[in-house]
């Protein structure tokens, strides 16, 4: 049988661990949701901190307001939400924006130009120098609009539900070790395993050959692959186009793996 291994963020260290006058940069990943989200940036905020919150892996599974969280500033990417690659979106409070100065030069960024001096557009074309990335912005335009037409809510409860049935049925595959919490309303759609001791890498080519998609490696965390004396895990993840038939292949293409690498001899 399969075994679980849970990590979750310990919200009252994170908010001690904050520094006065910091700037507070927080990751939050898919297992947070917008009520850890509002917890921690209140704990930023409790010390004057500065706080950004990097939104790639929570905007794209979740209802968002940014005015519910609180937050000075919020991006993120666009191809984790069904877009295009090149292009996210940064949003922030107005007297932030005003605050910053923009990091490149170009047209339509100033609104005039002398010989020892320029004055920025106003926010936020100041940030928006040169040529736009048009296709981009029209394809991830395109993407929100779906979106929301299947509604945030309904997107977060096809996640929970699929996630639900993919752990369930990854616990009976024999010598897979499976991280993150094993409550679904805990975590998002990204599942990372490990089968046996075969290194992640193998298990992803194996699967590739039935089909299956897998990413393999650290995912961006290797302190924490470190902590967990693994070399690197293989990570399923689900969203709006998945069903419960691709969570089968998966289990079945596993089975298949365990085969192939002589765990059933």
């Amino acid at each position: 049988m399969a075994r679980s291994i849970r990590h979750e963020a310990d919200l009252l260290r994170i908010g001690f661990a904050v520094d006065p006058g910091a700037l507070f940069v927080q990751q939050f990943a898919d297992h947070a949701d917008n009520g850890d989200v509002r917890q921690l940036v209140a704990a930023a905020k409790s010390v004057g901190a500065i706080v950004v919150v990097d939104g790639a892996q929570l905007v794209p599974h979740y209802p968002t307001d940014v005015e519910a969280l609180g937050a000075d500033f919020l991006v993120f990417s666009g191809h984790k939400m069904l877009g295009p690659t090149g292009i996210g979106v940064m949003w922030g409070k107005a007297e932030r924006l005003e605050e910053l100065e923009p990091t490149e030069g170009g047209g339509e960024m100033i609104s005039d130009v002398q010989l020892y001096e320029s004055r920025w557009a106003p926010v936020p074309q100041k940030f928006e120098a040169g040529t736009p990335p048009i296709a981009q912005a029209i394809g991830l335009g395109a993407a929100v609009d779906y979106l929301e037409k299947i509604g945030m809510t309904a997107v977060r409860e096809h996640e929970v539900d699929i996630t639900g049935y993919a752990l369930e049925r990854l616990a009976d595959v024999p010598e897979l070790t499976v991280y993150g919490p094993s409550d679904p309303n805990r975590r998002g759609g990204a599942v990372s395993f490990e089968l046996a001791d075969i290194h992640a890498h193998d298990v992803a080519t194996i699967l590739d050959q039935y089909g299956i998609a897998v990413r393999a490696g650290h995912h961006c965390a290797k302190p924490l692959m470190r902590h967990l004396e693994v070399a690197a895990t293989a990570r399923a993840s689900f969203y709006v186009y998945n069903t419960h038939d691709d969570v089968d292949r998966l289990v079945d293409a596993l089975m298949e793996a365990r085969k192939i690498f002589g765990l059933d001899a």
